[in-house]
Parts: structure tokens; sequence; C-alpha cells
């Protein structure tokens, strides 16, 4: 289980600064869906490891990145790729859409 979270104060660094690409998972404690969601970021963090970084804000706690990237509902993850916005995915549709989004900064869908 390597996702982690990050913070408003964090988020430059962690997110737009890193040599991989980032998949940030915007949440909230309270969130039913968000709950969903969690083990099968947590599975996928493992599978590509190597490829990509997967964290969480929690929207409640760090209202600023979230207002940034235009976050209304949760959950609601977007990949970020070279600090840059390549894909985002609202609400929780399983593993495949997850993996699809994923694909998108690891070279799947996009030449990425």
């Amino acid at each position: 289980m390597a996702v982690v979270n990050t913070t408003d104060s964090g988020f430059d660094q962690d997110v737009l600064k890193n040599n991989l690409p980032v998949l940030v998972d915007f949440y909230a404690d309270w969130c039913g869906p968000c709950k969903l969601a969690e083990p099968v970021l947590a599975e996928l963090s493992d599978t590509y490891k190597d490829k990509l970084l997967i964290l969480k804000i929690n929207v409640d706690e760090n209202p600023t990145s979230a207002q940034k990237y235009g976050v209304m509902s949760i959950p609601t993850t977007i990949l970020f790729k070279g600090g840059t916005e390549v894909g985002r995915q609202i609400g929780f549709g399983g593993k495949q859409a997850f993996e699809n989004l994923i694909k998108k900064g690891i070279g799947g869908d996009l030449n990425g």
C-alpha cells in the first residue's frame, strides 16, 4: 500500500515537480465512493510502483488544491504528467477506469 497523502503546501513539490506521472485522488473521509476507491488505488500503486506515483489529498483539510483544479465532486482523480493535467476521472468507476486513466500517463492511450 504505497498510496501516500499530500497537502496544499506539498502539492507543487509532490505532484507538479515530480519526475513520474502522478495520479492524485481528491477525497474526503466521509465519502463512501472514496472508501471504495482506496483499496483499488492501493493495489494499483503496487502494480505501477516504478512508473507512477499515486497520492491522496483530503479536500476538507486542503481546499486550495481542490479549488485550483476545479474539483467539484469527490472522488475526483486527476493524472498529472510533467506538472500538467493529462486526464481526469470523476466518481469511482472501478479498477479498469483507473487503469485507463493511468495509461494516459505511462504511454498507453496517448503518446505519453
